[in-house]
């Protein structure tokens, strides 16, 4: 045989050509999908790692001597630039922190020489002084700025308040305050043993109500009132007295044994947590235990509700001015941060220059300046995410104001005190119970109907049918949860009982009319071909939905006596118009298509040789139906309904306005939910860019990226090993 060379013709080579431009353009598609995927992961990461990061301390950022002897409180403020001091000798001065000098720039005599001082919680920004001869003032300094076109031009102000009494025989030996609505309380200890509490309005020189308690208390270390001046809290040693005020006299609520848990340790100091809810309890164990009231049995109690662990030779504490943390201050410069709801020590560092008798913190929580008995030094605080960690996230949580730990979604509040609620527990629950009661409704109906229409149906109505059921997935989701909570939610409620009935019904009336079926005469059967008994299947489900849907109240009256509302509630479940039901009805109804379209086109491509000879072997259409063709079609099955487990993980629309939007952990079907999807579409708007809001907002989206991403991985997965084992078939 002669030799032949191998050539290709112009036309091979603009094939050839044309097959390797879309070979490059298909695998550039790919990866540009992989590309984008790993993006949008990274840029998730980015945007929620700095959640879990810990606060910044950048101390010396500005230091100023004062020559003044035992400062007793201490105001900074919310620039940084200016410090406020009062000192033991009575007098009350304004600092430059950004100039530092040896003379105040503002200086006022307010009190007498080793007067007694207080001052209400940082936020407040009121001090006190009471002193021998019996004289009370209050003042309050203010940072007042004006812009020139040099920058700030601090002009500090002294706002202060005398009062005087005529009833004090003894020396007072502590005493506490608060300035609450114009209305200004004092509480004070003598040496004779009496409590007396005084109150009037602020603008009068005299307090003109006051209330003497009826015991006299033979030792008492410390005094602190609420800021609203509503409640007294009296420490002598490891024992609290809870006072209330009840009109014009103070009623002792309890007694508390601040001891609790700490076995031995003696209580040192007791400091109101921001908003006022919650004690900080120091412990000379180097020990700080938080507690608040919870109520019991109708009644509030004080109780201890978590401890911390501080580093060793604790001096004294700093809460924070509106979040609920403090910060310690330790020997040998050792400070640290905690955060109470989260449990977590933000911050603990080493700073050597750092020796403080006395700190405070800016309104804005930015700075602190603290005191080492010659030097006042400013640092800079960094401290955004501290509410958030995993156990804040992820576990219980004791709140204030709850009778117990539980998981809690509420991010926004009107009150400035609102500590936010960050627990994604809720919101994932609500997930995965929306994405339940949805595959509950739509996978048998995809999947049978997609057996039935690629198995028995007739080739002429399988072209109608399987269009139209595709034609439904182009149907807006916003579409189908307007109806849902327009109309389909109203019509659940009114006809509750039929609706659930139906669920029933339904599959035994398919059941019962393919019974009929078989008993009919052959002679009756011919005038309907194989493939088109869904012709009359359809009549039958209408004619059973319209019966049950008419008589609904015939039915409500006989299996509940008139009011399956009432029966609900008498069994303790709740009902929602905007429920789990509605919901699963709704986005079943929108997951249908994809199954459907999925798992039929699986179906139908299976080969026909393959059934054939199955029936060619004697088995029946059934049994062939079920070892051979959902078999070979089983990964294709298991995708599609994997597929629309990611579209009701993701939904969004329906789900937003079809339930009542509550995050509650409740398996109950008559009751909303809240899914991340909602909560990221209804928050995100409103969340301030950069806030610990914002951020648990993508972190919550990177929840469902991954759950979508591990979904979708473990399908495929499952679909090769399915492949590989009925691939022999």
């Amino acid at each position: 045989m002669a030799d032949t060379d191998f050539s290709l013709n112009k036309r091979d080579h603009q094939r050839l050509w044309k097959d390797r431009v879309v070979r490059i353009a298909v695998t550039c598609g790919g990866v540009g999908v992989l590309g984008a995927l790993v993006l949008m992961f990274v840029y998730f990461a980015m945007v929620v790692t700095p959640l879990f990061s810990g606060a910044k301390f950048q101390a010396n950022q500005a230091t100023v001597t004062i020559p003044v002897n035992h400062v007793n409180a201490m105001a900074v403020d919310d620039y940084g630039q200016a410090l406020f001091t009062f000192s033991q000798d009575g007098e009350a001065q304004f600092w430059s922190l950004t100039q530092p000098e040896q003379s105040a720039m503002f200086s006022q005599k307010v009190a007498e020489k080793n007067a007694l001082i207080a001052n209400m919680p940082i936020d407040y920004g009121w001090f006190a002084t009471l002193d021998a001869i019996h004289h009370f003032t209050l003042l309050k300094p203010k940072f007042s700025y004006k812009i020139t076109s040099a920058g700030r031009d601090l002009k500090p102000e002294l706002i202060t308040h005398h009062y005087t009494f005529n009833d004090i025989n003894a020396v007072a030996r502590a005493f506490t305050f608060s300035v609450n609505e114009g209305e200004v309380s004092l509480a004070t200890y003598r040496n004779d043993g009496s409590l007396t509490i005084y109150w009037g309005a602020l603008d009068e020189a005299k307090l003109s109500y006051h209330y003497r308690f009826p015991i006299v208390l033979d030792n008492v270390d410390q005094l602190l009132f609420t800021p609203d001046g509503q409640t007294l809290y009296i420490r002598d040693r490891n024992e609290l007295v809870v006072a209330e005020r009840k009109g014009n006299k103070f009623v002792v609520r309890e007694l508390v044994d601040l001891g609790g848990s700490q076995q031995g340790a003696l209580v040192t100091d007791i400091k109101l947590l921001a908003g006022a809810y919650s004690l900080l309890v120091s412990y000379n164990n180097d020990q700080v235990s938080q507690w608040f009231d919870v109520l019991k049995d109708g009644q509030r109690r004080l109780q201890q509700i978590r401890t911390f662990h501080l580093a060793k030779a604790t001096r004294f504490l700093l809460p924070d001015t509106y979040r609920k943390g403090f910060y310690s201050f330790h020997d040998q410069g050792v400070v640290q941060n905690h955060f109470t709801t989260s449990e977590k020590t933000v911050l603990t560092k080493h700073i050597e220059s750092l020796s403080p008798l006395l700190a405070t913190m800016s309104n804005n929580e930015r700075y602190i300046v603290t005191w080492d008995g010659k030097v006042a030094s400013l640092a800079k605080i960094s401290n955004d995410y501290p509410e958030v960690s995993f156990s804040a996230l992820w576990q219980k949580v004791w709140y204030e104001h709850y009778p117990e730990p539980q998981f809690v979604w509420q991010s926004t509040s009107a009150s400035d005190k609102f500590e936010a609620k960050f627990s994604l527990v809720p919101i994932a629950f609500g997930t995965l119970k929306a994405a339940t009661y949805a595959m509950l409704f739509a996978v048998p109906i995809a999947v049978f109907g997609a057996i039935y229409t690629a198995y028995f149906m007739t080739p002429k109505l399988r072209r109608v049918v399987k269009p139209t059921i595709e034609l439904m997935e182009a149907l807006p989701t916003v579409i189908i949860g307007f109806l849902a909570g327009l109309w389909l939610a109203p019509l659940v409620e009114s006809h509750l009982t039929a609706v659930m009935c139906l669920l029933v019904i339904l599959p035994l009336s398919t059941i019962i009319a393919g019974l009929i079926w078989t008993l009919l005469p052959n002679d009756w059967k011919r005038f309907i071909p194989n493939g088109l008994h869904v012709v009359i299947l359809m009549p039958v489900l209408v004619m059973v939905t319209w019966l049950m849907m008419s008589n609904s109240q015939l039915i409500e009256s006989a299996l509940f006596n008139g009011d399956v509302r009432v029966f609900l509630v008498q069994h303790g479940i709740d009902f929602d118009q905007r429920n789990a039901l509605v919901v699963g009805l709704a986005m079943g109804f929108a997951v249908i298509p994809t199954i459907f379209t999925i798992a039929e086109d699986a179906i139908f491509s299976v080969p026909k040789h393959l059934s054939d000879g199955s029936l060619a072997l004697g088995a029946t259409p059934w049994q062939t139906l079920t070892r051979v063709v959902l078999l070979t079609a089983s990964p294709g099955i298991f995708s599609a309904i994997m597929m629309g487990l990611g579209r009701a993980v993701g939904e969004t629309m329906i789900v937003l306005m079809a339930t009542g939007n509550t995050p509650i952990l409740d398996w109950n079907i008559f009751e909303g939910m809240r899914t991340l999807s909602a909560t990221i579409a209804v928050e995100l708007p409103e969340a301030a860019v950069g806030s610990s809001h914002f951020r648990i907002l993508f972190l919550a989206a990177l929840i469902l990226f991954a759950f979508t991403f591990v979904v979708n991985s473990i399908a495929e997965w499952v679909r090769q090993r399915l492949r590989e084992k009925y691939r022999s078939l």
